[in-house]
């Protein structure tokens, strides 16, 4: 970004506090926030879960909860900012529209608040499906947001509707204007809400969890978007998220929250490189990395605050906390030997490497496991070891709705699962793994081929038997609070397995509490209900009823995506823990490449529902074979390293036509000549691993020409 672009004052938080009283308790959501953002400037809003993420951006938009109360001041200076410099669609004033100077939002009327949500804020939520209407067209609600904003007739309005939805990236804007939200992939749905929170020109852009459940190709593309909507539209952007490598490569400034005060805040090449604040320090090694560093958890959880606290709120779950630490609340004041707007509100402030700072309370995540033994001896898993699961040339047809044609959701899929082994599998959304995970645990049928679990077809057993063999193979989902029944307890979720294979109740009651007791969850809950547990409760319930029943392989089907990070390193040392057992065989499927390079032994690249590269994990992830697997890693935000093996970038979005002739990634592959487009490939070896593509030996030369 070019800091002469950057004009001040378009937003300050300033001493921002919110009380919410509900009958019987309150909540001391925000203490004491003051941050800043800049017209032409991308700041990250960091932390965990309950931190106060959400409720800085209602505080904005004016959309506080019932029976809140806020204190302090949030001064938007609108004016020229929300203009579009080129014209085009969304051209007007913003703020409070007529005078374009600073107002307060907290002190806003009604009619001043719905021009500030049109033309001076605007928000892009998290779940984009949920935040569209499903009976309207995508189409529909970007025109009767442009005639209501900006007073276009029907006919400007869909014509700037596709302009809007081409600026974004959207192919075929004009087709995708009649589209549904459930036509469209997670991608796609998330740049039409970025289409609808730019189309009145607002002055700033407020992203609640953008990336959250995208794959990391789509990932970096709808981030690359916010960073263009700041740099060439002038706009300020404030990126709430979880997800700290992916911010770091796109952010100016990060604001660090933590139990509703800011604890640290100031450029993102110093906070996420160098944190100076032990809580920041904690979040930053709870991060998994694609280079494959080790993963600390922090112990402990974030407290809720009936009233602004008098201490430091990181105080319990902080190594570096003395008696002062518990008797007074830090102030805010610049780092020592900081950069300028480098400030923390700590009594010890920290410097040198994470790895070993004693502030991440915690073992780490990464301990020596059978995946370690396989890559210290170079060798695979043998077949003398017992086979869990076993699929050989799978294919699974989606046939449509009145029986033409359909969707070849995998094809020619082998693979097999040793007791003992963890298989990653890997690949962006539409790619065929959450396909795959059903085939594994007989929810979807083959079209051709066979799958095997402990040696038993499902195939061929029927009634009783069939009932038994899936109990052999659980999962473990992705929304831990979707998968278990709001109606029953703790205890029923978990026993649900137990009571499909017969076992008595005295029995199931003692499995139960063991399963319980292994996720390091008091028995106490065990007759709470989902609403009652925390996301990270919920998902241990979760496995507990996977483990409960003794199977033979457990498949984990995105099983943090939708946790923050501190929460998602405990779980994956829970999964780590479930995973180490000898006697069974797990699958670990995930977009999120660093987590599997973290205790796979095996991976498989999955791409529109072909394995196009397999191998030992190491080898795949430091020497890949295939481009599609290069670009994979390329696009993974890291916050070490990261891949050091030559940038790949694919030619466009994944298209599911390309599948029908030739090598699938022949229409996206930089490196694709005449040859690939006809001639199917198949599976070789290129050192430990192996590859679907002829031109793998070639690639590392190609990438050195390139770069010259």
């Amino acid at each position: 970004m070019d800091p002469t672009t950057i004009t001040r004052d378009l937003l300050a938080i300033e001493n921002l506090s919110v009380l919410i009283r509900r009958p019987g308790r309150q909540v001391a959501a925000l203490s004491g926030v003051s941050l800043h953002v800049d017209r032409g400037e991308v700041v990250g809003l960091v932390g965990e879960s309950g931190g106060g993420k959400s409720m800085v951006a209602r505080s904005i938009v004016g959309l506080l909860p019932g029976g809140a109360q806020a204190t302090g001041r949030v001064r938007f200076h609108g004016g020229d900012a929300t203009a579009d410099p080129g014209g085009g669609p969304g051209d007007g004033a913003a703020g409070d529209g007529d005078t374009g100077g600073p107002v307060d939002v907290l002190r806003l009327g009604p009619e001043q608040l719905r021009r500030h949500r049109g033309n001076g804020a605007a928000i892009c939520f998290q779940n984009p499906r949920g935040a569209l209407s499903p009976t309207r067209t995508v189409g529909r609600q970007l025109t009767d947001r442009l005639t209501t904003h900006q007073g276009m007739t029907r006919q400007q309005a869909r014509q700037a509707a596709g302009e809007l939805f081409a600026a974004v990236g959207i192919r075929s804007p004009q087709r995708r204007l009649d589209a549904y939200p459930h036509e469209l992939s997670g991608g796609m749905a998330q740049r039409v809400m970025i289409s609808l929170a730019t189309g009145c020109a607002p002055g700033l852009l407020i992203a609640d969890e953008p990336t959250t459940g995208l794959d990391v190709t789509l990932a970096r593309e709808i981030l690359r978007q916010f960073r263009q909507a700041a740099d060439a539209d002038r706009r300020g952007v404030l990126l709430i998220s979880h997800d700290l490598a992916s911010i770091a490569e796109v952010c100016d400034r990060v604001v660090v929250l933590y139990a509703g005060t800011v604890v640290e805040s100031g450029p993102a090449a110093q906070v996420l490189r160098a944190p100076a604040h032990p809580y920041t320090r904690a979040l930053l090694a709870s991060v998994p990395d694609v280079d494959g560093r080790p993963v600390r958890a922090t112990a402990g959880g974030m407290p809720l605050l009936t009233a602004p606290p008098d201490d430091c709120p990181f105080v319990s779950r902080c190594a570096h906390a003395t008696d002062r630490c518990a008797a007074q609340r830090p102030p805010t004041g610049a780092v020592p030997g900081g950069t300028a707007g480098w400030t923390l509100a700590c009594f010890h402030p920290q410097t040198g490497p994470l790895v070993t700072d004693p502030a991440v309370v915690a073992s780490p995540v990464r301990t020596a496991t059978r995946a370690d033994a396989t890559r210290a001896d170079a060798e695979p898993v043998g077949p003398a070891e017992r086979t869990v699961l076993r699929i050989d040339d799978a294919h699974v047809v989606y046939r449509s709705r009145f029986g033409r044609g359909g969707h070849h959701a995998l094809r020619g899929v082998d693979l097999t699962v040793a007791a003992g082994e963890t298989l990653g599998v890997v690949g962006e959304s539409g790619c065929g793994k959450s396909t795959l995970a059903k085939l594994i645990l007989g929810l979807v049928e083959p079209a051709s081929g066979t799958v095997e679990i402990g040696g038993a077809r499902m195939a061929e057993l029927r009634g009783r038997a069939l009932r038994t063999l899936r109990t052999r193979a659980q999962l473990v989902f992705q929304d831990p609070f979707g998968a278990l029944s709001p109606r029953r307890t703790v205890a029923d979720a978990i026993a649900e397995p137990l009571r499909a294979l017969g076992v008595p109740a005295p029995q199931r009651a003692e499995r139960v509490g063991a399963a319980l007791d292994r996720m390091e969850l008091d028995r106490s809950i065990l007759g709470r209900r989902p609403h009652e547990l925390s996301g990270g409760q919920a998902q241990r319930v979760g496995i507990a009823r996977a483990l409960v029943g003794d199977p033979d392989l457990i498949v984990f089907d995105e099983p943090t995506s939708a946790l923050d990070v501190t929460v998602q390193a405990q779980i994956l040392e829970v999964i780590r823990d479930v995973a180490a057992d000898r006697d069974r065989g797990s699958v670990f499927i995930s977009h999120d490449l660093a987590t599997v390079r973290g205790f796979a032994d095996r991976v498989i690249v999955l791409y529109l529902g072909r394995i196009v590269e397999e191998g030992p994990v190491d080898e795949v992830f430091t020497s890949p074979a295939h481009p599609y697997t290069r670009a994979l890693l390329s696009s993974a935000p890291s916050l070490g390293a990261g891949f050091g093996g030559g940038r790949v970038d694919l030619l466009k979005d994944l298209d599911e036509t390309d599948a029908a002739a030739g090598c699938p990634l022949a229409a996206r592959c930089p490196f694709v000549t005449p040859r690939c487009r006809t001639e199917q490939q198949q599976l070789r070896p290129y050192g430990r691993s192996r590859a679907a593509c002829w031109r793998a030996p070639e690639i590392p030369d190609l990438l050195t020409e390139s770069e010259r």
